[in-house]
């Protein structure tokens, strides 16, 4: 069954499957990855983008416990009106809008999946929109493309057009990037919608460098990261869910809060560091992310 419908949703892998190989992406969707993105846009040779439309439709139609995405083509092209109506279907979670540039992007897929919606007896809203933002343009409209349409929920990153738009050598420590990906998590932030999903690492022969991008996309305030390659499912869920530690942590936190504000104070030191309403409000998130991931793990055992 799709796991439409679940609010909030946990994004912490996404995916990236061909949508042209079956096999993979079969593949793809039995794996622990929150969400599959099943790709008619770059993965997809130009030559089999059409058909491969009813192809991905179809495979987001069988049993899963994974969010799953279409990635289309930028409106722009060719191919992305008629992506954008073959994949509005039941079964299909979101769309990830690529070549993101400015707000008009969003408001004409919003209206175009809208009436899809309406035509095809589906809930009004029910088909996510993921912008991906891999553009200096894309990048500037951050906060306005975030707030352009209710159904856009989360931003999304691309490295892989956004340096080669801007002229930028993507290094192995990822520095050159850490200053627009501050500025996709403030506009996310800013435009009161999720924090964003952080970009696919994409050299899969190095470890060391797949770690690196990881720990600066956790640190940097991101929910989740793209990927490309099945290995870098598991840890990037560990990467980005609270630790037993953490979550001990956090429980210990909110009823030593709670005795504190019983007697008066809402402002208290516990195990040396000072707490108050700030630290009570990370630590819920903790123990709220904690129990999401348990529903998740309880969903992927059944």
């Amino acid at each position: 069954m799709s796991p439409s419908g679940r609010e909030p949703a946990l994004l912490r892998s996404l995916l990236f499957a061909p949508g042209n190989h079956p096999r993979r992406v079969e593949k793809a969707i039995g794996l622990d990855a929150d969400a599959v993105i099943l790709d008619l846009e770059d993965a997809c040779p130009i030559a089999e983008k059409v058909a491969t439309r009813a192809v991905v439709v179809a495979a987001l139609e069988r049993p899963r416990t994974a969010l799953g995405y279409v990635r289309i083509n930028a409106l722009a092209t060719e191919f992305g009106y008629g992506d954008l109506c073959a994949v509005v279907r039941r079964g299909v979670d979101g769309v990830m809008l690529t070549k993101v540039n400015g707000p008009d992007d969003v408001k004409i897929a919003d209206w175009l999946i809208g009436q899809l919606e309406r035509e095809r007896g589906l809930p009004a809203g029910s088909v996510d929109l993921l912008p991906l933002i891999e553009t200096g343009a894309g990048l500037a409209s951050a906060a306005a493309i975030a707030a352009a349409a209710p159904r856009v929920k989360r931003l999304a990153f691309g490295a892989g057009d956004f340096t080669l738009d801007l002229g930028l050598r993507w290094s192995r420590e990822e520095t050159e990037l850490l200053a627009f990906r501050s500025a996709l998590v403030l506009a996310s932030r800013a435009a009161g919608i999720e924090p964003p999903v952080d970009l696919a690492w994409i050299d899969t022969q190095d470890g060391e460098g797949f770690a690196n991008s990881v720990r600066w996309g956790r640190t940097l305030g991101f929910q989740g990261k793209l990927c490309i390659h099945p290995d870098h499912v598991e840890p990037i869920n560990r990467a980005f869910s609270p630790s037993a530690e953490d979550v001990a942590h956090a429980e210990r936190v909110v009823a030593a809060f709670a005795e504190a504000e019983a007697r008066g104070s809402a402002a208290f030191a516990l195990e040396g560091a000072m707490v108050d309403y700030a630290i009570v409000m990370k630590a819920h998130r903790v123990i709220d992310a904690a129990a999401r991931i348990r529903a998740r793990r309880s969903a992927w055992s059944e």
